[in-house]
């Protein structure tokens, strides 16, 4: 960190009279993590605040309630089924660091509860004197006698790796055993892996990723691991990753560019080879021999051109030969996307949305044909697949919508069966849900879904929060939430999800909208939804909140800037703020395929809208309540904490609270989540009731 602080930097145009230069800007020092000064004042700031927002009269419930949510020991126990067994990571108030567990797929599709723990993080966590957090496991094929588990301290993205016997349900004695890092690790044989990871001095991107990957045999030093791949320092990073083909592992790298940008080298003959296939698409694994791809951009090949959005296929052994010949199957039309591509034992799985609605088809290679047909499926919300995999049949996915909880089902493809019903956390009853557009700035059609009591007046009293994302290809659904439906809801508040460009709603070209130079455009989405909520006196300024995490924290805090007039209170979760410094902190650079560099011309696009530049003295702003984790390694909490700062510098209201672990959600137990969610909803109500 002390070397991020002593980073030489330049001056830069200011955003406003009011704007710090880089060198002159005095909150540097909070960029220092964990140092004595910065933590002073990051524990000064978090009392003041849970003294403030504790001692409303709707805090002890709201996180009784939200603690009750987290905690219920009948909530659907997500399924990863690995060689006829069911595997589930598990928290409780009984089990506050979870447990990792399984139980026969038979006896889980029945509804029994004979789980056996495989490991307890609580009692891994008390005896090495850490707060282990399960980050998930890589299982030894054919066998499944050992696994891979990954580790985190804290909840952190940097993770450690050891090798486990799920025979004896131990970690093996002298087994692989990696440090704490970011990167991956991926068996080749029982005795040798790929590994990525930080291997000293120089071995690290700027983005904070690795960029050598390497073969480590049983017993071999990691400095004496064999290197076989290195990127350029500037890169976002490389990953080694290994596929079980024709019973034996192959290698592969995978190396990133940047966010949009990567390469797919697979091992063929002893040697790597590069696969020509474009940079931006998404490779989703291969089926009956045929690598599958989705793309995001236009791609013209041999004559023939394939849109943006589609979904192809091609030859995999044509491709590892130089030959490439795509084949069509699916090509989205304007208003609609691809959420997941997933490869199953007897069919490709494709779940789609329309109009922002979930719908699912599947497709198979009859001949030389791809044939697909929708599977059967319920309407009016949004599906996320849980569990599929090419060696065992069927797949389970996830159904919900605003006002319907969870209901897991397992599908051959053909029929549906219900595996659970989550119960429902919050009264649905007079709710309804409506969908609706609205035109942004430039004419686009933004959608947005609202959800309310049918018997709402239409006098702008109605407190009223809207929460969007809009980055990175995400899209957002119309899914059930537990939180906005406990803490806000039930309680008569009025929820709104803008889908603004950026995300994935409609596609790549969706995304793109917002790249960049472009990135305007998806804050006048944001506005235009909320003007038009205003319009239909649904609500006002007074009653207005808008919220936001990660991008959707940036979101937050661009509006809050922007557009201070709109609302009366915000909430900036895990944000990036700081976007002329975004590319030199943990992560960022391998974000400026989103954002642009800011050390470069792109500023003069960045800095119209950079938060921490566009503070004033003499503006009003909404009340503020920034969230982040001092353990979040990916988007460092320097963004939130100087803003606060110097917000509070000006004299502007303010509530600051950073989670001492928890990584980049701010929570690794079920407590703090309920903490820092009844955080967030005391003080929504607290200003716009």
């Amino acid at each position: 960190m002390k070397n991020i602080i002593l980073i030489s930097l330049a001056l830069f145009s200011a955003a406003s009279q009011n704007s710090y230069s880089q060198e002159k800007d005095p909150y540097l020092w909070l960029e220092a993590v964990e140092s004595d000064s910065s933590m002073d004042w990051v524990l000064k700031q978090n009392e003041i605040t849970k003294k403030k927002l504790s001692s409303t009269s709707s805090f002890d419930d709201l996180k009784s309630d939200f603690l009750g949510a987290y905690s219920d020991k009948d909530k659907i126990a997500y399924p990863s089924v690995i060689n006829g067994m069911v595997y589930n990571s598990w928290k409780d108030d009984e089990h506050v660091r979870g447990i990792w567990r399984r139980i026969p797929q038979a006896d889980y599709d029945a509804g029994k509860d004979n789980w056996e723990i495989v490991l307890d993080l609580d009692a891994l966590s008390e005896k090495e004197g850490k707060a282990w957090v399960f980050h998930g496991s890589n299982m030894l094929k054919p066998d499944y006698k050992k696994c891979l588990i990954t580790l985190s301290d804290g909840g952190t993205d940097e993770a450690e790796i050891r090798e486990f016997d799920l025979t004896t349900k131990t970690f093996v004695k002298d087994g692989f055993f990696l440090p704490s890092s970011k990167g991956s690790a991926n068996w080749l044989s029982e005795d040798e892996l790929i590994i990525s990871r930080d291997f000293g001095e120089g071995t690290m991107t700027t983005s904070g990723y690795p960029r050598i990957v390497k073969r480590l045999k049983r017993g071999q030093p990691i400095e004496r691991a064999t290197q076989i791949f290195e990127a350029p320092e500037t890169h976002m990073g490389c990953w080694g990753y290994s596929r079980y083909k024709n019973g034996k592992y192959v290698a592969g790298i995978s190396v990133y560019e940047n966010f949009y940008s990567h390469q797919t080298h697979e091992e063929n003959k002893g040697e790597m080879v590069q696969l020509a296939i474009p940079g931006d698409s998404d490779n989703h694994g291969l089926y009956k021999g045929n690598m599958l791809l989705s793309l995001h951009s236009d791609w013209e090949i041999n004559g023939e051109k394939f849109l943006i959005g589609s979904v192809l296929s091609i030859n995999f052994d044509d491709l590892l030969n130089g030959k490439v010949q795509p084949e069509l199957l699916l090509q989205p039309s304007e208003r609609s996307s691809i959420s997941t591509v997933a490869v199953c034992k007897d069919f490709v799985l494709i779940n789609m949305t329309e109009n922002v609605q979930s719908k699912l088809m599947k497709f198979d290679l009859i001949g030389d044909k791809w044939l697909g047909v929708d599977i059967k499926t319920p309407e009016f919300g949004s599906i996320s697949l849980i569990d599929y995999d090419r060696k065992e049949k069927g797949f389970y996915y996830i159904f919900s919508n605003f006002i319907n909880p969870a209901t897991l089902f397992y599908s051959d493809g053909t029929s549906n069966k219900v595996i659970k019903k989550q119960k429902e956390y919050f009264d649905t009853d007079g709710l309804e849900v409506k969908y609706e557009e609205v035109k942004s700035k430039d004419g686009t059609l933004i959608p947005y879904f609202i959800v309310h009591k049918k018997d709402i007046k239409l006098d702008g009293s109605n407190p009223t929060l809207v929460y969007a994302y809009g980055g990175f290809n995400i899209s957002q659904r119309p899914s059930y939430k537990k939180e906005a439906g406990i803490g806000w809801l039930e309680k008569g508040g009025v929820y709104v999800v803008a889908c603004i460009r950026g995300g994935g709603e409609f596609g790549p070209s969706w995304h793109k909208a917002a790249l960049k130079e472009k990135r305007q455009n998806a804050y006048d989405d944001f506005y235009s939804v909320c003007e038009n909520l205003i319009d239909k006196k649904i609500t006002s300024p007074d009653h207005l909140g808008a919220f936001g995490w990660s991008n959707g924290g940036l979101m937050a805090g661009v509006v809050a800037t922007q557009r201070p007039d709109l609302f009366n209170a915000v909430i900036i979760g895990a944000p990036l703020l700081d976007m002329k410094r975004f590319s030199h902190m943990l992560a960022g650079a391998s974000w400026m395929g989103e954002y642009g560099d800011p050390d470069t011309d792109d500023w003069e696009f960045i800095k119209k809208y950079s938060p921490y530049h566009n503070i004033h003295n003499d503006k009003e702003y909404p009340e503020v309540l920034f969230m982040t984790s001092t353990k979040d390694d990916r988007v460092h909490p320097a963004h939130a904490r100087k803003m606060a700062a110097r917000m509070m510098e000006q004299g502007h209201p303010i509530l600051y609270y950073e989670t001492v672990e928890g990584g980049h959600s701010a929570s690794s137990t079920n407590d703090q989540a309920a903490f820092n969610s009844a955080l967030m909803y005391s003080h929504l109500w607290s200003k716009l009731k």
